[in-house]
């Protein structure tokens, strides 16, 4: 129930909160299995409170879900109970679309008790190693909107652990893709 995720910067470990938060943690894994992380930027960093990623498709991102059953299935609602708080630093979430759903995009806190994300974004997993690594990007310099001056990017996942069957039309890939051009180009 675990995912390595290898950025430009070091290594993050996310052990995930399968039981309590099945489908954030399966749409989660899955995504990571079928390498959609890979190249995703670091695209908002907000010092001392939180960093976010993983807008796969530069469209906002969608679910593995899209993925399985079509584009009505972009987003999934996301999971209220039992309810679980942003009291610790390093905590994981999917972050809400506005409408109370979710798709791939994430985020990780970078300080104690950010309750004001609390009743918004999922909860569904802890940092459990590679918090050196959380720091450095909290630590970035960004311009006015949060988007820092340097390209950190998610390279590459590995699922450590995975307890959920992978439905038999999910298209995991044989090996991690090459980046295309416009990845290779800077965000900026």
């Amino acid at each position: 129930m675990s995912v390595l995720i290898e950025t430009s910067l070091g290594d993050i470990v996310i052990d995930l909160l399968t039981k309590e938060r099945p489908r954030a943690s399966l749409n989660f894994l899955k995504l990571c299995k079928l390498k959609m992380y890979n190249f995703c930027l670091f695209h908002n960093v907000q010092r001392n409170f939180m960093i976010q990623s993983g807008n796969i498709d530069e469209k906002g991102g969608s679910s593995v879900f899209r993925i399985l059953y079509g584009e009505q299935a972009k987003f999934f609602e996301r999971e209220a109970a039992p309810k679980i708080k942003h009291t610790e630093k390093y905590t994981v979430s999917m972050v809400n679309d506005g409408n109370g759903f979710h798709g791939s995009q994430f985020l990780i806190t970078t300080v104690d008790n950010a309750d004001t994300l609390d009743d918004l974004h999922t909860v569904f997993g802890r940092v459990a190693e590679g918090s050196d690594t959380v720091t450095q990007i909290n630590e970035v310099y960004c311009d006015g909107d949060g988007r820092p001056f340097q390209d950190i990017r998610i390279n590459h996942t590995v699922i450590l652990h995975d307890p959920f069957e992978d439905p038999g039309v999910l298209p995991i890939p044989p090996r991690s893709p090459s980046p295309p051009p416009h990845v290779i180009d800077s965000d900026r």
